[in-house]
């Protein structure tokens, strides 16, 4: 599998219920076996909630 950054990502989430956490993204099946399967350098649905990013590249 890729390398990611998941427990940044603002779609990993924690379940306090369950004590696990995960990644809230619906892959469908093609998506999610290409993403295990490893043809992603990196995981394109990454976000990592950076609300200051734009304001950064504006400067």
């Amino acid at each position: 599998m890729t390398n990611t950054k998941c427990e940044s990502c603002s779609h990993y989430v924690y379940d306090e219920e369950s004590l696990t956490a995960y990644c809230e993204i619906d892959l469908d099946e093609d998506e999610f076996e290409r993403f295990v399967n490893g043809h992603y350098r990196e995981c394109p649905y990454y976000d990592d909630s950076d609300e200051y990013k734009t304001v950064r590249k504006q400067m």
